[in-house]
């Protein structure tokens, strides 16, 4: 099977050829947690859920952050199929390119066990659930002016320094972000 591998070590994006199998994710990060992500149409991008905590290098693809390798799978509804955005396509929209909020916040996240892409839900002041992820979290924040990024990597590592339960902080800066885009 057609797939594509992406190291953000070496800035490498290259096709390969799988055999997929049931463990065939797992082997390739050689970790039984691992995350899928579908921002990328008709395709499964799959990291290691560990690649945070291990310190690994971030990225992007598109706007979606990343951290560590990544394996990009074709998806057609819930088979695995060969990937089909062209290699060029891909490398154009892989940007290594993090920036120093990111880099410190991600430092620090590596700390816990969060995971990034796993959704929680919160209530917004008219009492509307939403699902939010701590990704999209740290994406509000990253787009906000230096003096609320220093206010968000200030009270992270609070959180981190006094042994806080990551989520609930997480959760609580997700609600101050909904409060200030209100």
């Amino acid at each position: 099977m057609k797939a594509y591998s992406i190291n953000p070590n070496v800035k490498e994006v290259k096709a390969i050829e799988i055999d997929m199998q049931p463990n065939t994710v797992y082997s390739f990060f050689n970790s039984i947690l691992v995350d899928d992500i579908s921002t990328l149409p008709s395709h499964t991008i799959y990291t290691d859920a560990n690649a945070l905590s291990n310190d690994a290098t971030p990225f992007y693809i598109g706007n979606q952050l990343l951290v560590g390798d990544a394996l990009i799978i074709g998806k057609e509804g819930i088979a695995e199929v060969d990937a089909t955005i062209p290699l060029e396509n891909l490398t154009e929209i892989v940007n290594y390119e993090v920036s120093d909020f990111y880099i410190q916040t991600l430092k620090l996240l590596g700390t816990s066990d969060i995971n990034l892409y796993k959704l929680f839900e919160i209530k917004k002041e008219d009492g509307e659930l939403i699902q939010l992820n701590t990704e999209w979290v740290l994406y509000v924040f990253s787009i906000s002016d230096l003096r609320t990024q220093e206010f968000f990597i200030h009270k992270l590592q609070t959180a981190v320094d006094e042994k806080e339960d990551m989520l609930q902080h997480i959760q609580k800066m997700a609600i101050l972000a909904l409060q200030a885009g209100a």
